[in-house]
């Protein structure tokens, strides 16, 4: 999120980061966005009976911003299908996988076991199915001999924000087209 925020500002893009919102009241990002003036909500998870009242409430707090755009950061929660519906093409999250490969949790662990010699990270739109969206951007990184889940996820951290910064700015600046299950990405985005 800071990384997008960051190139937001510093590259001069033709929008605005209108707020950040968490289902964590303790989510650095939090804090982070408060001090450069951008608005800041929390709806905690924890406080609804289901996953669909939290949704629910999770949407009528982002539709008060009226955004463009929704950019899941950190953002580690399976959203209902009806809440993917209503942000369908102007959704978009991170995965430190090369998608298909790896979906879920502990990917960087599931590329070690698997003995893979390339990983990385994707940006991609949401879907209902829990990362399988329409590829916008990848980045891969070497697997390299001894290396850790942790030296692993250093080297594509790293990547995650070159290309999630990249990605949204090209959203923005409307060099992005979802043709069904395909990104189209204009011959001029930098």
């Amino acid at each position: 999120m800071q990384a997008i925020v960051q190139a937001a500002r510093n590259e001069q893009w033709p929008a605005e980061i209108v707020a950040v919102i968490s289902n964590k009241a303790d989510a650095s990002g939090l804090d982070y966005a408060a001090g450069l003036g951008i608005a800041t909500a929390v709806v905690a998870n924890k406080d609804f009976s289901s996953r669909e009242a939290f949704d629910q409430a999770l949407q009528q707090q982002i539709d008060q911003f009226a955004p463009d755009l929704v950019v899941l950061a950190g953002f580690m929660r399976i959203l209902t299908t009806s809440f993917v519906a209503h942000y369908a093409g102007r959704m978009v999250n991170i995965h430190p996988s090369l998608l298909p490969s790896f979906t879920g949790l502990a990917t960087h662990r599931q590329a070690l076991t698997a003995g893979v010699k390339i990983h990385g990270t994707t940006v991609h739109f949401v879907t209902p199915e829990l990362d399988h969206g329409p590829i916008i951007a990848q980045a891969a990184v070497p697997v390299l001999p001894g290396d850790s889940e942790e030296s692993l996820a250093e080297r594509v951290l790293v990547e995650e924000h070159v290309i999630y910064p990249r990605a949204v700015r090209w959203f923005v600046e409307g060099k992005l087209t979802l043709d069904g299950d395909l990104v189209h990405i204009a011959k001029d985005a930098a």
